[in-house]
Formats: structure tokens, C-alpha cells, sequence
């Protein structure tokens, strides 16, 4: 559950297009301060979650498809690190020799309440609650 430079920059980018402007990915870049190859990649990923729209041709760019009202900073990470949890062994398809048998890993029962916790409140407010603060 690591808040990666990815996940980072997801938000940047979409503070960046929350005004509702179709914006390029140079603008983006400028006004956020990041470079362009790693925002077409998290551009893409935010697309494919449908978070944002791009537009293609020589006026091209991206714009949200979706209302920062609607958005929340879980959407946006979950979007760019769909793997997020906040260490490995609590991926549902990693088995964890500790976490086996009835009583379970004490540590791994914590961590999963603690991410629990942290998923509710990354999902509490809006982006646009959060901006308006």
C-alpha cells in the first residue's frame, strides 16, 4: 500500500485537468512539474479506468471524463497501482506460510485493519472537497 511516485503523479495530473480545460500533455507537465514519458504512462492507465478522455490530432489532449466531485484519491490510485496493498503478503494470490491455518498471522490480521482503515479514509472526501480545504 505503498503511495508510489506513480500514484503521486496520478493526482498531480488530475489537480492538474480539474478545471475541466483539455489540456496537453506539455501543459501538464509544466504546470506539475513532471516529465513526459511518465505521464503518458499513468495518462494511459487513468484512460483505461475511464478517469480521463484523450482527444487525438493536432488539437489533441486529455480531459477528465470524470467529475472531481465524483473522484476520490482511492479512485486515482487505484487506477495507476491496482496492486495496493500495503505489503506483499496481503495480495489474495500470495500465500504467506505464516498466515495459514486457523489462527492466522497477528501481524497480517493488524496490517489488513490498518489498510482497511486507510482505504476508508482515502475514499472519505472528493477531489474536490480536498482542493477546496
Amino acid at each position: 500500500m505503498l503511495i508510489t511516485r506513480e500514484c503521486d503523479y496520478g493526482v498531480r495530473i488530475i489537480r492538474a485537468l480539474a478545471k475541466g480545460e483539455k489540456m496537453c500533455v506539455n501543459q501538464i507537465c509544466e504546470k506539475e512539474d513532471l516529465t513526459p514519458a511518465f505521464v503518458y504512462k499513468i495518462l494511459k492507465k487513468l484512460e483505461k479506468k475511464e478517469i480521463v478522455k484523450s482527444f487525438r490530432g493536432s488539437n489533441g489532449g486529455y480531459a477528465l471524463k470524470k467529475s472531481i466531485e465524483d473522484l476520490t484519491l482511492l479512485d486515482i490510485y487505484l487506477a495507476v497501482d491496482p496492486d495496493f496493498y500495503m505489503i506483499e503478503c496481503m495480495k489474495p494470490e500470495k500465500s504467506c506460510i505464516h498466515n495459514a491455518g486457523d489462527c492466522g498471522c497477528k501481524v497480517h490480521q493488524e496490517l489488513a485493519r490498518v489498510q482497511s482503515v486507510l482505504v476508508k479514509e482515502l475514499s472519505s472526501k472528493s477531489i474536490a472537497e480536498i482542493m477546496r480545504q
